[in-house]
């Protein structure tokens, strides 16, 4: 249980990653954006012809601080897809566009029980007697001030819900909706009730949250250190990104009223300041607490233990220690990137850690102390402290005092790590038996280590997929396997050697038909092909990049196997024969219609039996029975009273429930899907009820005759059962409305 918890923690920690990446870039614009722009700044170094209110670079540098600001206004939207990306093992993209209308289901919720409850007027103004601070604008809609915690709760919600049912397989009538289709539908209808939910909930959470957050912020300078510890202990785990967060981005870390709006978490809070600097005298301390003490121990503290590593290191090995420790080092100064650096003494020696954390943590208290206040958007490199430090302005920033406490730091650090790798003789880069390399350690090597550790002595495990696992293999295996694609019902693989796939495989993995064109592959499943496709996927991470087995013995097993099958069909074959000549002597038995339901032409044509259908799959009756139309006109029109069912996501194919309970697909042409919609006007929604000779679709017959293989176009039945037939009613020359074919079921 601990392992598993760790692992979800890893994970969540990782997630938060994608969001926070986009932080550099957006601090970067908004700091120049501002500093720049800035009238004392430019009056400071007589810039006014260059940036001056009304020159071009004036205006684009007013542009890049909007953009900024703009990164970090919307955070709460950026960790709900990033989380959800993040967390998604998956089909990411699916997750990440669910979790986009989750987060915007959940607010919308939240504003209805707002107005509702007459906490807001309906034009979205705030009642008097609300709380300050608990009502915001979220993307236009007023809701409850969750800041990141909401992103977050929808994030990994959403990402729960795709990892649960991303897979999930539906009954055959609403099977379009089953998969990656699904989680939409799931997350919008958990959410809106999350919505509800958070309405009664949040208020009490939020106290909490400010509570917890004045405990932090009261804690003054101790508190400071405590945090800076626990910061840099939690880094080998890769658990930082989790512990840090709150600080940096909610209430945990302080709230503060901003060019007149309340700004929650430390970061937060200096980049709102940033925006509106020019009304700034210095920035707040108390919400650059959580990071500010990074710039004295990245940029000097820590280059300081590299020399002593590198005067450390043996003689013959100094030359290779050097260049490494070199690199790292400037890599850590310049961009606060301090991980190949710590990881080199954290395996060799994690006294050396306990030290780095100990007076890192010192380092954020020091900073405290002083008053120093530089933001920064990801690590406290040298070019964070030049735009949020140095082209501030000492008065606003305090960033000086970094020089002295970093002089000293750099001190500490050498003479204690000197002393400590001769003291214990630790095998710091460079010191290193001779027979094993000088390099530095990264978090790759931790995760290599800890993953040796686990499957030592442990046993391959077979597939727990046996379906895709006999996919794969019917396929030449997954080397044969060059792509993976589906349409609306077939799997759709290219292969390299279409000589090596084996249809007697294939047709054991309930698929319809096989349809072979060069080294295109189609194995026709239906509707629920997404399923299939999403695991095949899934299967082919993990199985050996290897052809199918060829050995001599399994080519002789195969041979055997064919040989009976062969037997087996000659065999059925005889029975068919004399089943055939004694039902020819046994009397005619007149078959009695039970009930009738006609199916009618949905386009102006030419109609034919499906036979005709310039594709194996749907001429073999392998998706469904029915007739062909070959349009003469481009409108599409409903072939019965019923319901829209689905609408593929190229446009290409309708999915069509009766109301006598036939489902249908009209495909429109052959080989559409690959126009990617080109050539199609949808006119109806999923799940819209329509009346026979409803228009649902346009075609530009002009580009699909030039474009599509051919226009011929199925419409199908595509669940007919054992006791139905389907009988041609029209064959030529047909106008939409006509009836095309009749499904008739026997008694």
């Amino acid at each position: 249980m601990k392992d598993k918890i760790f692992g979800v923690l890893q994970r969540v920690g990782r997630s938060f990653m994608l969001p926070i990446a986009i932080l550099p870039v957006a601090g970067l614009l908004l700091g120049i954006g501002s500093s720049f722009t800035n009238e004392t700044t430019i009056a400071t170094y007589g810039l006014q012809k260059i940036l001056g209110s009304g020159t071009l670079l004036n205006s684009l540098l007013i542009i890049m601080n909007k953009v900024g600001s703009a990164v970090f206004d919307n955070l709460p939207l950026i960790f709900a897809v990033g989380v959800a990306i993040g967390m998604a093992k998956k089909e990411k993209e699916v997750a990440a566009l669910s979790a986009l209308i989750a987060y915007f289901v959940m607010n919308v919720a939240v504003s209805a029980m707002l107005l509702i409850n007459n906490e807001i007027t309906a034009d979205g103004q705030i009642a008097a007697d609300v709380l300050e601070g608990t009502i915001t604008s979220v993307c236009g809609i007023q809701s409850l001030q969750m800041g990141v915690f909401g992103g977050i709760i929808v994030g990994l919600g959403v990402a729960a819900l795709h990892n649960r049912f991303h897979k999930i397989v539906l009954p055959n009538a609403l099977s379009f909706f089953g998969g990656s289709r699904f989680i939409p539908i799931i997350s919008t209808i958990v959410y809106m009730f999350v919505g509800i939910l958070m309405y009664f909930v949040w208020p009490a959470v939020q106290n909490g949250i400010y509570a917890l957050g004045g405990l932090v912020t009261g804690s003054g300078y101790l508190g400071t250190l405590i945090f800076g510890i626990i910061k840099r202990a939690l880094i080998p785990f890769g658990l930082h990104h989790v512990f840090y967060m709150p600080f940096w981005q909610t209430a945990v870390g302080g709230t503060m009223e901003v060019a007149g709006q309340m700004v929650q978490g430390g970061q937060n809070i200096f980049f709102a300041q940033l925006a509106d600097s020019a009304n700034i005298a210095h920035f707040s301390a108390d919400a650059t607490r959580y990071f500010s003490g990074e710039f004295i121990f990245m940029i000097f503290g820590l280059p300081g233990a590299a020399l002593a590593m590198y005067r450390c290191a043996k003689p013959e090995k100094k030359k290779a220690a050097g260049g490494l420790l070199l690199s790292a080092a400037l890599a850590c100064m310049f961009t606060g990137i301090t991980e190949p650096l710590e990881f080199s003494f954290l395996f060799v020696a994690p006294a050396l850690f306990v030290v780095q954390v100990i007076l890192a943590g010192a380092a954020y208290m020091i900073a405290h102390m002083l008053n120093i206040a530089v933001g920064l958007t990801f690590s406290g490199g040298f070019l964070d402290l030049f735009l949020f430090g140095i082209l501030q302005g000492n008065a606003k920033t305090s960033w000086l005092r970094i020089i002295p406490v970093g002089i000293i730091y750099f001190i500490l650090y050498y003479v204690i790590f000197t002393f400590m790798i001769r003291k214990f003789n630790f095998k710091t880069p460079g010191r290193e038996d001779d027979d094993t390399e000088t390099k530095l350690y990264t978090k790759a090597d931790v995760n290599a280590r800890k993953e040796a550790g686990k499957t030592a002595g442990a046993a391959v495990a077979t597939s727990g997929d046996p379906v895709s696992e006999l996919i794969t293999r019917g396929l030449g295996g997954k080397k044969n396997i060059v792509d993976v694609d589906c349409c609306a019902t077939r799997l759709r693989i290219t292969v390299a050697e279409p000589e090596r796939v084996r249809d007697e495989l294939l047709k054991q993995t309930d698929s319809r038909g096989i349809v072979k064109k060069g080294q295109g592959v189609q194995v026709i499943y239906g509707p629920h092909v997404t399923v299939i496709k999403a695991k095949l996927e899934e299967y082919l991470e993990t199985a050996p990049n290897e052809f199918a087995d060829e050995t001599p013995d399994n080519i002789q097993a195969q041979e055997n196997i064919a040989a009976e099958n062969a037997d087996g069909q000659n065999s059925a074959e005889v029975e068919d024969k004399n089943a055939g000549t004694a039902q020819s002597l046994a009397p005619v038995k007149e078959e009695k219609i039970r009930k009738t339901a006609i199916i009618y032409s949905p386009v102006d044509g030419i109609a034919a039996d499906l036979s005709t259908a310039p594709d194996e799959g749907f001429a073999g009756k392998m998706i469904g029975d029915g007739a062909v139309v070959t349009p003469t006109e481009g409108t599409v029109y409903a072939p019965a009273d019923g319901e829209v069912e689905f609408i593929f996501d190229t446009k290409h194919a309708i999915g069509f429930q009766t109301d006598s309970g036939i489902p249908m697909l009209l495909h429109m042409g052959i080989d559409t899907v690959k126009l990617e919609g080109k050539g199609f006007e949808i006119l109806v929604t999923e799940g819209q009820k329509v009346k026979k000779g409803d228009p649902m679709m346009k075609l530009d017959l002009e580009f699909l005759t030039a474009n599509a293989p051919s226009i011929t176009s199925p419409i199908l039945d595509t669940e007919p059962e054992d006791n139905q037939r389907i009988r041609l009613l029209a064959n030529g020359e047909i106008k939409a409305g006509e009836p095309l074919f009749a499904v008739e079921t026997l008694e």
